[in-house]
């Protein structure tokens, strides 16, 4: 188990800045994942931890122990790639055991961690099996053995669920941070899959063309996203633009295009500066209009959902999800708003709705250089 420290970490490929200025710092024994779109560094960040990419700038340390200029072999990683590499003609306790022997490991003790190791990711019995004849998640606990069984400080994971189907794959996320834990090993783990890295993670570390934006807990990437462009990318959010106006009891106003909405945001901005309320989904509470016209006229009625953030609008599109329904709901003609909710009490496409919610759940981030950004990340691959 080792530490790691990223500083300064650079690389350029031709023209395209792959990786601009990275620092970074993880634990031991902690799990983080790098997550971004296609072209935004993590896989090239992952390649020069375990040495096969050069960094044009800065260092790596693995325990403290500088390891920027040495080979693969001399820096005590294990490395799970995305497609698993695995020798197509070597059984289950060769693919395994190669890293030993390439250690010249005594095959007494080569034959007794491999044995270890496969009990440990439940291929026991499937040892003298050639990867053809495994399904794909044993496959990957294949490749996951080959990486532990020489016991590494850091555990590198490249996109290893990415060629499983959606149910395996939901099941081997679970698998992956019960091992994780259960080895105690320092590892990064990459991936474009939010679900993913919101499961497995401690902390995600969110990037995009080559730059950190946010690295927190998963709580943290998800409620309190640093801008607009994260409140995007982690997961569903609606983004209302406005100024902010003023600041009282700890509560912030903002006025919006559609009135004055309430934050309780902790962000330090300027009265006057653009923002953007990014309200998640869920956090939305629908209500029929009736219900809200009725309860308001009462003396003594509570209306129902948030009094402080209350919207009105029509129901546009509704999809039934199962446990959820997904709606969208129409404010004004530039502003609609997604909202899931229980499928009880239903609202039908056209009808009129109120759409309120709570002043902690809507995160206040600052406009500039936000949503409306083109981004060209996706215009080039990871290295």
């Amino acid at each position: 188990m080792a530490s790691i420290h990223l500083q300064g970490l650079a690389k350029q490929f031709g023209s395209v800045v792959a990786v601009n200025n990275l620092n970074l710092e993880l634990a031991e024994g902690e799990l983080i994942a790098f997550l971004g779109p296609s072209g935004c560094g993590k896989t090239t960040t992952l390649r020069m931890i375990a040495g096969f990419e050069a960094a044009d700038a800065g260092r790596i340390l693995l325990g403290g122990r500088d390891v920027t200029s040495l080979p693969p072999e001399q820096r005590d990683t294990g490395m799970v790639f995305q497609n698993y590499a695995l020798f197509p003609h070597l059984t289950v306790h060769e693919n395994v055991a190669f890293g030993l022997k390439m250690r010249k490991r005594p095959k007494r003790e080569i034959k007794e961690r491999v044995i270890a190791i496969l009990n440990k990711v439940q291929l026991t019995d499937l040892g003298h099996r050639y990867p053809r004849q495994l399904s794909g998640g044993q496959q990957q606990r294949t490749a996951l053995a080959r990486a532990l069984v020489i016991n590494p400080t850091v555990l590198l994971l490249d996109e290893p669920l990415a060629n499983l189907d959606a149910k395996l794959r939901e099941e081997m996320r679970f698998y992956i941070r019960q091992l994780q834990q259960e080895v105690s090993i320092t590892t990064i783990y990459v991936t474009h899959d939010q679900a993913e890295a919101l499961v497995l993670a401690d902390r995600i570390a969110v990037m995009r063309s080559g730059i950190l934006q946010q690295i927190g807990t998963p709580e943290e990437i998800y409620a309190r996203p640093r801008n607009a462009w994260v409140a995007g990318f982690v997961g569903l959010t609606n983004l209302i633009p406005g100024v902010l106006q003023e600041r009282a009891n700890g509560a912030v106003v903002v006025e919006t295009a559609v009135g004055q909405i309430q934050s309780t945001a902790s962000d330090n901005l300027p009265a006057g500066a653009k923002v953007l309320l990014s309200v998640r989904p869920e956090s939305l509470q629908l209500s029929h209009a009736k219900e809200v016209s009725t309860a308001t006229s009462e003396v003594t009625g509570t209306a129902p959902g948030f009094a402080q953030n209350r919207l009105s609008g029509t129901v546009s599109h509704r999809a039934y999800l199962g446990n959820l329904v997904d709606y969208r709901v129409e404010v004004t003609p530039e502003l609609l708003l997604r909202v899931q909710s229980a499928p009880t009490p239903a609202y039908e496409v056209g009808e009129c709705v109120t759409v309120s919610f709570a002043p902690d759940r809507a995160w206040l981030v600052q406009a500039e250089g936000g949503a409306d950004d083109d981004d060209d990340s996706t215009a080039h691959h990871d290295h």
